[in-house]
């Protein structure tokens, strides 16, 4: 595996703080590029890390939520896939870059943790947004623009970001102080902090919001333990808009965030030798692309994993006859890994649940990391793989 200088790390670091900022169920600015935007990872690098992270929920009862999470980078020729963000690089050249992207906008309180302020509302589901990403980059600074909008059917909002960045090094330290805005439609906060008429109940009107715009000030830092290893660190707050403020279901206007983690650079993958023994690209020219179209059902009561693949329970369920479908697609982040015969591949993909009125469809957005065996005696006559 190539070493690369540790300022090669610095996307992994930025995007693990960034990614912890976004990848919150409660967040209210919902910006997991801000503090990546102006780092560049080498074709073909990744990284991986865990961060822990303590916010305080915007919405009334929600308290201090803590969230422990792994988080995910890659940086290709082409493609790049950032935390809960991915896209196609449109343009790259010197101080400028312009991305089309897709982002699941992890917003509004976690199905499984609402607190009693929004009993009897409707869930207010994570969307999809797609949208394009512009960066700026001097000595001075860096200025971001993002547009997003909706495209899972969600809120059907749009949101437009603006942030300036600064980056200050020493030694083994870095530090990112930050200012953004986010300017929000009415259908975007009307969805996530608004009271519908038939919500309403004695203690809780109805309400729409409308537009604003929110505010975030952040301070992040990493530290350089070796080649491989930050440690990271970060302290945030953002100023929700006052027309969301005095929603009667919002608790707070400034809602501070905190966290703690540690992040982990693999570099750029390994030269790959062709067929002729030579030597092949760098980076995502030498790797393959994986493309998978996935289909499935329900399956019947008592009919768990471990029976399905060993052809002991092939029933569905004729009951509830839900089903799903999607497409992923995955590039290795390292191929033999420490000479062994293991490569790491990330994926992305979009499945579409088929819920057959029991409830509303959905789609649901996958980053994931796989890891692969090809070591079997056999391989070379049939190529087996073994993944989990």
């Amino acid at each position: 595996m190539k070493n690369l200088p540790s300022s090669r790390f610095l996307p992994c670091a930025a995007l693990l703080m960034a990614g912890l900022l976004g990848m919150t169920s409660a967040r209210a600015h919902g910006d997991t590029e801000l503090l990546t935007s102006d780092l560049q990872a080498a074709p073909g690098s990744a990284g991986v890390g865990i961060v822990g992270r303590t916010e305080t929920s915007p919405y009334q009862g929600g308290g201090t939520r803590l969230d422990l999470m792994p988080l995910y980078l890659y940086e290709g020729e082409r493609f790049f896939l950032h935390g809960n963000r991915g896209g196609v690089k449109l343009l790259e050249g010197g101080d400028q870059r312009l991305d089309a992207l897709l982002e699941q906008r992890l917003e509004g309180p976690r199905p499984n943790h609402r607190p009693a302020s929004l009993n009897g509302m409707a869930l207010r589901e994570t969307g999809i947004d797609a949208g394009l990403s512009y960066r700026y980059r001097q000595p001075w600074g860096t200025l971001q623009a993002d547009l997003l909008h909706d495209v899972a059917g969600a809120s059907r909002g749009s949101e437009l970001r603006l942030a300036y960045s600064y980056d200050w090094r020493s030694g083994a330290w870095t530090l990112r102080p930050s200012v953004s805005l986010a300017l929000r439609n009415a259908r975007l906060n009307n969805y996530y902090y608004g009271v519908l008429p038939g919500e309403a109940s004695p203690g809780r009107p109805a309400y729409a919001p409308g537009a604003g715009v929110n505010t975030t000030l952040g301070l992040n830092a990493s530290y350089a333990l070796s080649q491989r290893w930050r440690l990271l660190a970060g302290a945030s707050a953002t100023v929700l808009g006052g027309q969301v403020a005095d929603s009667p279901i919002v608790q707070k206007r400034v809602l501070p965030a905190v966290y703690l983690g540690a992040a982990y650079d693999f570099g750029a993958p390994q030269r790959l030798r062709n067929q002729d023994g030579q030597d092949g690209q760098d980076g995502q020219d030498g790797t393959p692309t994986y493309f998978k179209l996935l289909y499935g059902k329900a399956t019947e009561d008592g009919c768990h994993l471990v029976k399905i693949i060993t052809a002991r329970c092939l029933s569905t369920d004729s009951t509830h006859p839900t089903s799903i479908s999607g497409v992923q697609v995955g590039k290795p982040f390292i191929e033999n890994f420490n000479g062994w015969p293991i490569d790491l591949v990330g994926y992305v993909g979009l499945t579409h649940h088929n819920d057959r009125g029991l409830q509303r469809n959905g789609m649901q957005f996958d980053v994931f990391m796989k890891g692969i065996y090809s070591g079997f005696p056999w391989s070379e006559r049939v190529k087996t793989r073994l993944g989990l």
